[in-house]
């Protein structure tokens, strides 16, 4: 399974959210290009990195930061968080982002990012971020009327490079991913689905793996030293 850190930016700062509330925050770095050239240096071939800022606000505030990160981590970043406009694809990928990960606009500007995967083959993936199987959009603060699986067979049908799944009542908390779910997303799509949220243990990984999940982000475990980078890509 390919193992993809997470670094999640917030004032510039690396932090996680406990199931995506604000008010619930933790730091771990001041420093976060320092974090993603340590993941690199652990092994990490792909970092995966979330503009809370923009995700939350829709303001880009840490393009700066974002291009330190991405130029200095010496390995492909994929890069999310607010992006709804054809601008923000652009303005990422001109950063350095590797891909370009899109939440929101999916579900509001369907238009929008059905037109990015076409001019940006293979560099645009889809976030299909649900609570109770339904999407949730805003920064996760609202809930969609569309179904996950909804919308990871419109993103697949657009030419999306891949789904990335995350179940944002399990994100920061430990409880393990919904690997039920994430099975059947995947089954459901004829692109690679990404796992995220909740992964709190190397079980984990191994049940996300025999379910036949290829690739998953991994986050707050890494930070809390649940298990290192290099144990977790040697399971």
């Amino acid at each position: 399974m390919k193992i993809v850190p997470a670094i999640d930016l917030l004032g510039g700062r690396v932090v996680r959210l406990r199931a995506g509330r604000r008010e619930e925050t933790t730091v771990f770095s001041e420093e976060p290009w320092t974090v993603a050239a340590g993941f690199a240096a652990s092994g990490a071939t792909l970092i995966h990195v979330v503009d809370l800022d923009a995700a939350f606000a829709g303001e880009r505030k840490q393009a700066t930061v974002l291009e330190r990160v991405v130029r200095g981590a010496g390995v492909p970043v994929q890069v999310g968080g607010g992006v709804r406009s054809a601008d923000d694809v652009e303005a990422l990928l001109g950063l350095g982002a590797a891909f370009v990960v899109v939440g929101t606009a999916a579900v509001k500007e369907p238009s929008l990012v059905e037109r990015a995967c076409r001019e940006h083959p293979g560099r645009i993936v889809v976030a299909v971020d649900a609570r109770d199987g339904r999407v949730a959009v805003e920064g996760w603060t609202e809930t969609a009327e569309m179904t996950a699986l909804e919308l990871a067979g419109r993103a697949a049908a657009w030419g999306a490079a891949k789904i990335l799944y995350t179940d944002v009542a399990r994100d920061g908390l430990g409880r393990g991913p919904n690997v039920e779910m994430t099975a059947r997303l995947a089954a459901a799509v004829s692109i690679p689905v990404i796992a995220s949220g909740g992964i709190s243990s190397l079980a984990d990984l191994r049940a996300l793996a025999a379910a036949g999940v290829q690739e998953c982000v991994v986050g707050r475990a890494l930070y809390d030293g649940v298990f290192t980078l290099e144990e977790a890509l040697a399971c």
